[in-house]
């Protein structure tokens, strides 16, 4: 059986003999390397040069035959690794994986944040009930210090001085923590 032309273009390393035997031996260092096993790199390494045969039989030509030669067997291992496992990959857009996404607080979070507000809680009972009522008609209804004062029979200067009451109260929270 005669060589293909393109094997003539094969060039040996210095001190390697035989030109196909030494890219042969790169390529199957390089493919057992980065994983692959011997039966696999033996199969790359076939198909690779079977590539490069039906590339120079179609009229292609082939300046960098070992470079040809690796590139097409590291795709060609890229490849079988990704059809491997198919079942890792998905055909929809990241834009509709988002309901795979758990935006739910983790365990811990929930934890410190129920701690949280159980500290905050005990800080506030050492305030008035009146300053509790204006600080959670403000943060928690969004009211404004006029309905609050309107609602409280109060003025919008006493609304202000309870809230800033029991933001100095909090912020003394936060300065011991």
């Amino acid at each position: 059986m005669t060589r293909p032309a393109f094997i003539e273009t094969l060039r040996p390393a210095a001190g390697s003999g035989d030109a196909v035997s030494a890219c042969f031996r790169t390529l199957r260092r390089v493919l057992l390397g980065r994983g692959n096993s011997p039966a696999e790199t033996e199969d790359l390494i076939q198909e690779a040069f079977l590539r490069m045969q039906e590339y120079c039989e179609k009229g292609g030509e082939v300046h960098r035959p070992q470079g040809f030669l690796m590139r097409t067997a590291l795709r060609l291992a890229a490849n079988a690794r990704r059809d491997a496992h198919r079942e890792l990959y998905c055909e929809e857009p990241v834009e509709e994986l988002g309901q795979l996404i758990d935006c739910a607080p983790r365990p811990d979070e929930v934890l410190a944040g129920q701690q949280c507000l159980i500290r905050m809680r005990e800080a506030l009972d050492a305030a008035s009930q009146r300053t509790r009522e204006v600080l959670f008609m403000q943060r928690l209804d969004g009211l404004s210090y006029a309905e609050i004062a309107g609602r409280l029979g109060i003025s919008v200067s006493a609304v202000e001085k309870h809230v800033a009451k029991a933001l100095l109260i909090l912020a003394e929270l936060s300065d011991l923590e």
